[in-house]
């Protein structure tokens, strides 16, 4: 680290425009520059020019001069703390929410951070994945229950009007707002921090390039780095679709129009959702399932979804695939083994691919699996040490809680912790309605690890608050080890899923068995009373007990 007296500096700015200036030299990783003490920490290479560095100060207006005794007493390294992190310099490639966590707690821990965007700041969920598909979905709720609820004898019904491009406009502004308040604001406030907008790919396993968004190549050197790019659609290779204006979710989101007849190929969570969403808003949607809806899940998921959706005339045509898909005279054309699909549009969400083609990661030593996954073990390490990698770009579960839990783990092993993240008990929602909500092992998991188990399912013309809502559509299920009795796995279908699945996570994690699930108090007409019901199921019949019967 080389240290620069600077005097003359008047304001934040000044010491803004002094580490542009700074880290624009070649050589030059990153510059930390501070106007009340007037002073600069440079890390370089070796073959940096100290001589440029003056100069470049001096030419903003600026009188520089080295801190001769500040570098002779740190020999090139950031002066000694008590943080861990001292001394490290950190590249992050991202700026989602695994990249950002990681960000934070790096700097937390006293490492210098530069972070490579090539995109829009926040990555995919914020922007384009959970926040403007949650928007949307609520927009849609809202349009549903207007149209059709269970207390239409005494609420009259009513056909909404839809207005696109308002609902758009307000979804955008909201997005907008949350991408500067948790991503733009917080990178910019923070000085241990430069942003630098391109596209990065690695030059040996200490080096970045980095193609400039403005134009030109930066090199930069770091002592670790993290991969944090995300994932992308994942387009399947049927005949004819490349040749289409076929949407992805991102195209999707942003339409202004509702199509009037749209198809979805996709038969999973993204898929899904806005399936759904579409069909409450006016669209008339065909679903084409490759097997069954959410097929990797237990069997009963997929059949109440199903039946939910064909309740609301949306089209669930299961084991059907398009063999071709052709467009002309503003219509698709899907040919199908059943015959043929036409619609105004056409979603594809058939998955996502991790963005890691365009790093050239041999070149640094980190391995990949089949799908250009990342494959990183549980403290976020890749097959070279000194490389992390979190989020969607690999092998792990593509949700951005685990990516920015992933990345904040990764910060403090690459700062010096040994810490892990332990996915044994991770929660998943689908924010089709009802909901879909997961945590632990399916009774096939369980078996496919030599597991014996028991379980019970409880529907919920079962649960008081289902009934006072007038909506009893789905169940609850859980899963047990049979030998111990401990909870193990749960899977909710039902209007509020999501808001009663942490609470299953918590029992898992601290290893509750079911009877001790049910012994647990829990409020009346609420969903998550459904747990303790589905737990009563094991030892008693629960139509036979009164209200809030414990």
């Amino acid at each position: 680290m080389i240290a620069i007296t600077i005097d003359g500096m008047t304001c934040m700015s000044c010491a803004t425009h002094v580490k542009d200036a700074l880290e624009k030299l070649p050589g030059v990783s990153h510059a930390l520059v501070s106007y009340p003490e007037s002073k600069a920490q440079v890390l370089a290479d070796t073959g940096a020019s100290r001589d440029q560095m003056l100069v470049t100060i001096a030419a903003l207006g600026y009188r520089a001069a080295f801190d001769e005794g500040s570098n002779k007493r740190d020999s090139g390294k950031i002066p000694a703390t008590d943080k861990p992190g001292s001394g490290l310099h950190i590249a992050i490639i991202g700026s989602g929410g695994g990249a950002m966590g990681a960000a934070l707690k790096a700097v937390e821990q006293g490492a210098m951070v530069t972070l490579i965007e090539r995109g829009t700041i926040g990555g995919t969920c914020v922007n384009i994945g959970c926040v403007p598909s949650k928007i949307m979905i609520r927009a849609a709720h809202i349009a549903h229950v207007r149209r059709e609820s269970p207390f239409d004898a005494g609420i009259a019904a009513t056909v909404p009007v839809i207005d696109r491009s308002k609902l758009l406009a307000q979804q955008q502004a909201r997005v907008d707002e949350l991408r500067h308040a948790k991503y733009e604001g917080i990178l910019v406030s923070n000085p241990s921090i430069t942003v630098l907008r391109g596209a990065a790919r690695f030059k040996d396993s200490q080096h970045l390039v980095v193609h400039m968004t403005e134009g030109g190549e930066r090199t930069v050197a770091f002592d670790r780095c993290l991969i944090a790019t995300g994932a992308s659609p994942a387009i399947p290779p049927i005949p004819g679709l490349k040749d289409t204006p076929y949407w992805t979710s991102t195209e999707a989101l942003v339409s202004d129009t509702i199509p009037e007849r749209l198809a979805v190929i996709g038969s999973s969570v993204v898929a899904l959702e806005l399936a759904q969403a579409f069909a409450r808003l006016g669209s008339q949607v065909t679903i084409l399932a490759r097997s069954t809806l959410f097929f990797r899940e237990d069997p009963a998921i997929g059949e109440a979804v199903t039946a939910a959706f064909r309740a609301e005339g949306i089209e669930v045509l299961e084991h059907t695939q398009a063999r071709n898909v052709a467009y002309s005279d503003n219509e698709f054309v899907l040919t199908t083994e059943h015959g043929e699909v036409h619609a105004d549009k056409l979603l594809v969400a058939t998955g996502r691919t991790p963005n890691t083609r365009r790093l050239a990661l041999e070149t640094a030593g980190v391995a990949v699996n089949a799908q250009g996954s990342i494959a990183i073990d549980k403290g976020m390490r890749t097959s070279t040490p000194h490389i992390y990698a979190a989020g969607d770009c690999t092998d792990q579960p593509q949700f951005v809680y685990v990516a920015a839990a992933a990345g904040t783990r990764a910060a403090i092993n690459m700062t010096g912790g040994d810490v892990a993240l332990n996915l044994g008990a991770m929660p998943a929602v689908v924010f089709t309605d009802p909901q879909v909500a997961t945590v632990g092992l399916t009774e096939a998991e369980a078996h496919a690890q030599n597991i014996e188990t028991d379980s019970r399912t409880l529907t919920l013309d079962n649960v008081p608050r289902a009934l006072a809502n007038f909506d009893t559509r789905g169940f609850i299920k859980l899963v047990i080890e049979e030998s111990s009795g401990r909870l193990i796995g749960v899977q909710a279908v039902a209007p509020d899923a999501g808001e009663l699945i942490q609470t299953a996570v918590l029992a898992i994690r601290n290893r509750m068995t079911v009877q001790e699930l049910a012994d647990q108090l829990f409020p009346y007409l609420t969903m998550v009373e459904g747990l303790k019901l589905a737990a009563q199921t094991f030892s008693k019949d629960v139509k036979q007990l009164s209200c809030c019967a414990g």
